[in-house]
């Protein structure tokens, strides 16, 4: 990898590490913020909703973590790079949501047995503000995860998100307590439950990329497409036979055959694969190495 890539990689793991930096703090604010309030409004489903900030706190270092430890440079250990560090931070994530939604169908079960006392109405203004919060760190979470295409960023997107339907399903349980009165408290504790449900959901939805990633699922036909026009630039290459693409981190790897003629010598046809090789990652960022294999394209078997 040359200077220019070097220093390209190591801004991207600054760039995109800042977001869940700001996750972080946000995370840790609300969750003290719901945390009190739930103490004093006698609130189950927004001891829940902390419960659940405190743990997005926890899985958003996880997340720094992997965004980090991804964009490090290859090793010997690691010749082909660190990024697959993403994807398991991103199953990490996943552990931490199936947990907490354990936790909080526990607890909220356990307060259906034993109904509390009407939270306070104070407890709903709190979540109205955690709410638009949430949401806006969520949409931004969203679009630096798509700009990096991190999958890591986006389990802490929906992450996030998750919070936010766990901070709108306690406002209900809670409204319905209040104006409802005693005869309505348990809405509170089924609030906590269909929360944990959603934040499953979630989990299972974060799952399904980073597991694709660590098994190098095939990316998005399009971009295979985009690459295998880039040779068919290149003086002397007749056709592209295959194309491979795996996603390492934030970036790509390729393998591919190229086709030339089978009565060039051997070194021009090691020079067209640098070429070849060039093109590409000149013309795709998002690429950091490939590997050319050449073909004759009249290859005798003789038997």
């Amino acid at each position: 990898m040359d200077n220019n890539r070097k220093q390209d990689t190591a801004l991207l793991g600054k760039a995109s590490a800042r977001p869940v930096i700001l996750s972080i703090l946000v995370n840790l604010f609300l969750a003290a913020l719901k945390g009190v309030a739930a103490f004093f409004g006698n609130s189950n489903a927004l001891m829940a909703d902390a419960a659940e900030s405190f743990s997005d706190v926890m899985s958003s270092a996880i997340v720094w973590i992997g965004i980090r430890t991804a964009v490090k440079e290859p090793d010997e250990d690691h010749p082909y790079g660190h990024g697959k560090a993403e994807p398991i931070a991103s199953i990490a994530v996943v552990v931490f949501l199936l947990f907490t939604a354990i936790a909080i169908a526990s607890r909220a079960l356990g307060r259906l047995w034993h109904p509390p006392a009407v939270p306070e109405t104070f407890t709903l203004y709190v979540l109205i503000g955690v709410i638009i919060v949430k949401e806006m760190v969520y949409r931004y979470m969203h679009k630096k995860a798509k700009n990096f295409g991190s999958t890591a960023l986006l389990a802490e997107a929906l992450h996030n998100r998750s919070d936010a339907i766990t901070s709108l399903m306690a406002f209900i349980g809670i409204l319905l307590a209040v104006v409802g009165g005693p005869k309505f408290v348990a809405a509170d504790a089924y609030a906590s439950i269909v929360a944990s449900g959603i934040i499953a959901f979630n989990a299972i939805r974060i799952f399904k990329p980073a597991l694709n990633e660590l098994m190098d699922a095939a990316p998005p036909e399009e971009l295979k497409e985009q690459v295998k026009k880039i040779p068919l630039k290149v003086a002397g290459v007749i056709e592209v036979e295959k194309c491979f693409l795996r996603k390492m981190g934030m970036h790509y790897l390729v393998d591919m055959h190229i086709v030339v003629d089978g009565k060039i010598t051997v070194n021009e046809g090691h020079a067209i694969a640098h070429h070849v090789k060039d093109a590409v990652l000149n013309e795709m960022p998002i690429i950091t190495d490939v590997l050319v294999h050449v073909e004759p394209n009249d290859m005798v078997i003789t038997f």
